[in-house]
């Protein structure tokens, strides 16, 4: 039986319906169908403006952040594809303190809607920093559907997998 790691949370159903895709080596096709499009953010400057949009739309009480960029260094084995970073610096007699975004690089050539739940999920810390009930309602309010979102992320990240693609 195939450990599905990413999905080890979900009910069995669940996973033995991802089971059987991946015994018919139909998963990649069930994604393909499923999400065929892929982004045109592919830099920094593009994924900032993005993010810029997104909080604009949705959070605009909240702080504002200084950088936002894919970042080659997050991947998979650190169960991290997003980060929101607090950095503080001392500036003379001042203590100045600069928020980061930062996306996994695999997200360059992922589906729009996957790029989507990756930033609405690192802004949505922007207001609410631990993952509680007010944080994935936050989520779930700036994109409909986030939790079928992450399900399907998830079922990309186990196809990635077993595709080599780490």
């Amino acid at each position: 039986m195939t450990v599905l790691k990413y999905l080890q949370a979900y009910p069995q159903t669940l996973q033995d319906q991802v089971r059987h895709l991946i015994e018919r080596d139909q998963l990649g096709a069930y994604l393909s169908d499923r999400y065929p499009a892929k982004h045109a953010v592919q830099s920094d400057k593009a994924l900032y403006a993005y993010a810029l949009e997104l909080k604009q739309e949705f959070l605009r009480n909240a702080p504002s952040f200084d950088k936002v960029l894919f970042d080659n260094r997050l991947d998979l084995t650190h169960r991290a594809l997003g980060l929101h970073t607090t950095i503080s610096r001392v500036q003379g007699a001042k203590l100045k303190s600069k928020k980061e975004l930062r996306v996994a690089s695999l997200f360059k050539d992922a589906a729009p809607e996957f790029l989507n739940m990756i930033v609405v999920h690192e802004l949505a810390h922007l207001k609410e920093s631990d993952h509680n009930k007010a944080f994935y309602k936050l989520c779930e309010y700036m994109q409909p559907g986030y939790h079928q979102l992450e399900f399907d992320l998830r079922v990309y990240l186990t196809w990635r997998d077993l595709q080599g693609k780490t």
